[in-house]
């Protein structure tokens, strides 16, 4: 099998954005600043092998507030953003906490917040249920926010207040299955007010456009990453909606498919916004000990972006 050659093509940008790096640099700040425990109110960012890491360093997590027995211990809010009530709730128990919130979560919340104030009904285009959708739509009062998440809610969604409509979206969608969401809701409401600026994030937008530079030259593509991660999940839709029908995420529990390799000349592999570069190294090392392996790293953009953590953690 060793002598099976592969070839790697890596997409670029990958793996942390700016929002991980600053949720994780707030973890790991508090417990130098704190000492341990700090809790921390859901996974910080989706990913198993950075919970688990940041668990051995003192990290416990909780899934509501009322989980934690010490509450003069800190809690730091998860990168995906909380309802308005949950920094209420710590200020009630007299918890010090630390919001993680991915600053362009953050302003996805303003916006809807400035919107909701200036009379309009809004529209959350998003996934139920997951934690950055909760966060947004428990910024404003119930009743005020409407779910929408795909076409075919589009197309039936019914809006009889009077009212003027506007809507935002969760910053780790589809770029493309957003864009038709949105031209079907412009559509049916024409008078619709739209984001200034796009809500979905730089990197979802960056990590997207590389899958589908590269996914129509590869007989396999690999997305690595947690089965919870939104934006690693839209990964694999891309590369197979791109051309490569036979991608998958690679996950903490994941076998890597060596027979399916073993039937394939070009390997496509990308990460989730969550995901360490070590995983994707590890990942390369596993196969480098069956096959003979190129790697041609293919970058499409260079990101500099960068987020600092509140001023109380320096």
């Amino acid at each position: 099998m060793k002598n099976k050659e592969i070839k790697i093509l890596l997409s670029a940008p990958r793996g942390f954005c700016a929002g991980v790096e600053r949720a994780i640099e707030i973890v790991e700040k508090a417990l130098i600043k704190y000492g341990s425990p700090v809790y921390v109110r859901h996974e910080i960012v989706h990913n198993k092998f950075v919970v688990d890491d940041l668990k051995k360093k003192g990290a416990i997590f909780v899934e509501e507030l009322e989980e934690i027995d010490d509450k003069s211990r800190p809690v730091i809010f998860s990168a995906h953003g909380v309802p308005k009530k949950i920094p209420t709730e710590a200020e009630n128990y007299k918890m010090t906490y630390v919001d993680a919130t991915c600053p362009l979560v953050s302003k996805v919340h303003r916006e809807a917040e400035n919107l909701y104030k200036s009379g309009y009904h809004l529209i959350l285009i998003g996934h139920q249920n997951h934690p950055e959708v909760i966060g947004t739509m428990g910024q404003l009062p119930k009743g005020s926010i409407d779910l929408i998440q795909d076409e075919n809610e589009a197309e039936n969604y019914e809006f009889k207040k009077n009212k003027n409509l506007a809507f935002v979206t969760q910053t780790t969608l589809s770029v493309d299955d957003t864009k038709d969401i949105i031209n079907i809701l412009k559509r049916r409401f024409p008078q619709i007010r739209e984001p200034q600026k796009e809500d979905i994030c730089y990197a979802t937008t960056n990590r997207q456009m590389a899958v589908k530079n590269i996914a129509k030259n590869c007989d396999l593509f690999f997305v690595i990453g947690s089965r919870n991660s939104s934006n690693s999940v839209r990964l694999v839709e891309v590369a197979k909606k791109s051309g490569c029908t036979n991608a998958q995420l690679i996950h903490s529990q994941s076998d890597i498919p060596y027979d399916l390799i073993e039937n394939s000349k070009t390997i496509g592999i990308s990460s989730g916004a969550s995901a360490p570069e070590i995983l994707v190294e590890n990942f390369i090392e596993s196969l480098k000990k069956k096959f003979s392996v190129s790697i041609d790293e293919v970058e499409i953009i260079k990101e500099d972006v960068v987020f600092k953590v509140p001023k109380k953690l320096n």
